[in-house]
């Protein structure tokens, strides 16, 4: 458990902190989000609810309750809960720390539970320090880190924590944390008469980027600011919430028209090779609060349907864009939505992967065809007269039809064969146009006597 020195300061900060100090939760029950880590029945509540932790680090962005967490480990331990601050602290601190966490061991078989905070900060040489004593037992570890732990943590530090990953907040999480603020009397502001309008309270948590500390500073900063109306109460309404986060707001309803006409009007921006158009309505969706990932995704999405095999890396792109976001965050992942955005909007386009759906509804209305005996996966199979039959059967249907031509042994690399149905021709389903890269595929089929531009 903390010191007296370490509860007396404690405490006081809940008192006169910052707001967000202030409101941080002591128990699960209070927690708000996170649910797939801590969620009634989850591994990690159940950890913390028995106190039989092991060495686990949190990662996620700012304000998503990492440092919540901890504090709610301490409250529920029986072992020495201890804190370091990898910014402020180094191998002489850490040696102290496990000193003390030894003679408490080994005198009265208390273990200690060891919160590192900003862990990513410490060096390779820092973080080789702690191996032994996470190793042995002498203190289990809470790493919290706002950096991907596999590229930020040594190997070793990583294979004796279990990693879980914390999410931003959902803007209706942090509308539930600040209207608690709101009613709480003790740590909140709930001895003060404020009205918090809904459209108000919407744009703070939406600004907010899933960061409730965000959304509570601007909140406190609002009620200190705002002087009382005729009535006396302190009114908080959207002007006073654009002032207090310093960000005006975007006309925009996640599930209703708004976001529809906006994500619309952004692909076809993109798929009308407009990048100045593409990056106003992305600035729109990003500013407004929509989540990034829901905009990556679409990106995906239009790499195949609207480009293609036009340009084959443009899939590529997003996939690293999308791969690099993850791996980064905010703010800096706007450039990886920038440069998704921008390739995808000044490469070539096709549609011609829309293939597919001509090929799924032939499946639909005449239904799956017989795969021609060559083409099976094991041709031996037909044994005996069996297979006699077959070879002379396809002979009479279409000649020499009848045997498995190995592509790899004609010159380059290709022999004209039936790879359909044997009672079906080919449907030219596949048009590749004459723009990007899909001009090379055109020609090479075009040369093969493949290409079948009197498809429907």
């Amino acid at each position: 458990m903390p010191d007296l020195f370490d509860y007396g300061r404690q405490q006081h900060q809940r008192l006169t902190g910052p707001l967000a100090q202030r409101m941080r939760p002591t128990t699960l029950e209070e927690f708000v989000g996170q649910q797939h880590i801590i969620g009634p029945g989850r591994l990690l509540r159940r950890a913390i609810e028995a106190d039989q932790l092991t060495s686990i680090i949190l990662w996620g962005p700012p304000g998503t309750g990492k440092t919540t967490l901890a504090n709610i480990i301490a409250h529920r331990t029986r072992r020495h809960f201890s804190r370091l601050n990898a910014v402020t602290s180094g191998v002489k601190e850490l040696r102290d720390l496990i000193a003390a966490a030894q003679e408490r061991l080994g005198m009265y078989g208390q273990g200690t539970v060891l919160f590192i905070d900003e862990i990513h900060r410490w060096n390779k040489a820092q973080q080789d320090g702690l191996l032994p004593y996470v190793e042995d037992g002498t203190v289990v570890l809470i790493g919290s880190t706002t950096e991907n732990p596999f590229f930020s943590l040594v190997n070793p530090l990583l294979s004796r924590s279990r990693v879980f990953q914390l999410v931003p907040l959902t803007e209706d999480e942090i509308i539930t944390i600040l209207h608690r603020a709101l009613e709480d009397p003790e740590r909140g502001l709930g001895r003060l008469p404020i009205r918090l309008t809904d459209e108000a309270a919407r744009h703070l948590a939406r600004v907010a980027g899933g960061d409730a500390r965000s959304a509570l500073n601007a909140l406190e900063l609002a009620a200190k600011t705002t002087p009382p109306g005729p009535g006396g109460a302190i009114l908080i309404d959207l002007e006073v919430a654009e002032e207090s986060i310093q960000r005006r707001a975007v006309r925009y309803d996640k599930s209703g028209d708004e976001h529809y006409d906006t994500i619309s009007a952004f692909i076809k921006s993109v798929r009308g090779s407009d990048p100045d158009a593409a990056l106003y309505w992305m600035a729109k969706m990003l500013t407004a609060g929509e989540d990034p990932r829901f905009i990556l995704r679409r990106m995906f999405i239009l790499a195949s349907e609207d480009i293609g095999l036009a340009d084959p890396n443009a899939l590529v792109v997003v996939a690293a864009a999308a791969q690099a976001f993850e791996w980064v965050g905010m703010p800096e992942g706007h450039y990886f939505l920038a440069h998704a955005c921008l390739y995808l909007a000044t490469a070539p386009k096709s549609n011609s992967a829309g293939a597919i759906w001509k090929a799924l509804d032939h499946i639909q209305q005449h239904g799956p065809g017989e795969v021609p005996p060559y083409l099976c996966d094991k041709t031996d199979r037909f044994y005996g007269d069996t297979r006699d039959h077959y070879r002379q059967t396809l002979q009479e249907v279409d000649g020499e039809r009848g045997e498995y031509r190995y592509p790899h042994d004609y010159p380059g690399g290709w022999v004209a064969q039936h790879y359909l149905p044997l009672d079906m021709e080919r449907p030219g389903w596949y048009r590749p146009k004459d723009i990007g890269y899909e001009r090379t595929i055109r020609q090479r089929l075009a040369e093969l006597g493949l290409l079948k531009d009197e498809a429907p």
